[in-house]
């Protein structure tokens, strides 16, 4: 399965943000240990999960030290179990403290959205209908983020407000109606397929007059949904947000909408408990 991996030059980017942010001048407790001591790290799984940011935590240590030994033993994508060994590093003492915590920060959250994702995927893997992460992801790490989704099966939906267009409840509000919205997005946009946002069965009519490619189901029932499905299949591309779960994602699902986004995904998955152990050489 290929995945849209960030670009090394990004990864590189983030990394040195964030090991700006915890070391700044210096790290003052690695202070206590020679800067020519050499040690060894194992990094570890605690817990059950799938495995992401491994290019990320690799990374954090060459820009600590180019010539770190990085070894991992598991790719991305890859199940953890609890004593899964990740990765084994060599390098000086301070450059495997000072690297620590911000490689376990990437590989615990970038494997606990991959996790989630799995979850989400498996519950309706049988369905048709499809999982998509959104854009309520973290400032600066969306595309880390959106590859994590990638990496549990899931897909992305628009990267950013510069690739598609979706016209949500606020636009409609500003312009006045369905139907002007997406006359106006069509009209500026003829290449681009047109999403729009609707809450009330009425407004999806609205929608599939006025010519939209896309309509969101946004926070419907489930029989809201239905027959939305009824109205809509076939006719146009049908997705499904707001307040779905695990308990009721294969309910969705079953409606036989096309996508499902889940802002979940992004902005409130559980870490996965990843351990870094350092010895001396």
């Amino acid at each position: 399965m290929s995945f849209s991996f960030p670009s090394d030059f990004l990864i590189e980017k983030i990394v040195i943000s964030a090991l700006q942010e915890d070391i700044g001048w210096r790290d003052l407790s690695s202070c206590i240990i020679a800067e020519d001591v050499e040690a060894k790290g194992l990094i570890s799984s605690k817990e059950e999960g799938i495995l992401c940011g491994i290019a990320v935590a690799r990374k954090v240590f060459e820009v600590l030290q180019p010539d770190c030994h990085f070894l991992p033993f598991l790719k991305d994508g890859d199940k953890l179990v609890p004593g899964s060994i990740i990765a084994k590093l060599r390098g000086k003492a301070r450059t495997l403290l000072g690297g620590e915590r911000v490689a376990l920060n990437f590989l615990q959250h970038l494997s606990g959205i991959a996790t989630l994702t799995k979850k989400f995927v498996e519950e309706i893997k049988d369905t048709g209908a499809k999982i998509l992460a959104t854009r309520k992801t973290l400032p600066l790490l969306r595309a880390l983020e959106k590859y994590a989704v990638e990496v549990g099966g899931g897909m992305s939906h628009r990267f950013a407000l510069y690739d598609g267009v979706l016209i949500k409840d606020n636009h409609i509000a500003l312009v006045g109606s369905v139907e002007e919205a997406v006359r106006r997005a069509k009209g500026l946009f003829p290449y681009h397929k047109i999403e729009v946002e609707v809450s009330t069965l009425e407004q999806l009519e609205q929608a599939m007059i006025s010519g939209a490619d896309i309509v969101l189901l946004d926070n419907m029932n489930i029989e809201q949904i239905k027959e939305a499905v009824r109205m809509g299949k076939g006719k146009v591309i049908l997705e499904v947000s707001g307040g779905v779960t695990l308990e009721n994602v294969r309910e969705i699902a079953e409606t036989g909408v096309d996508f499902i986004s889940v802002g979940a995904l992004t902005h409130s998955p559980k870490a996965i408990d990843i351990h870094m152990e350092v010895k001396a050489l």
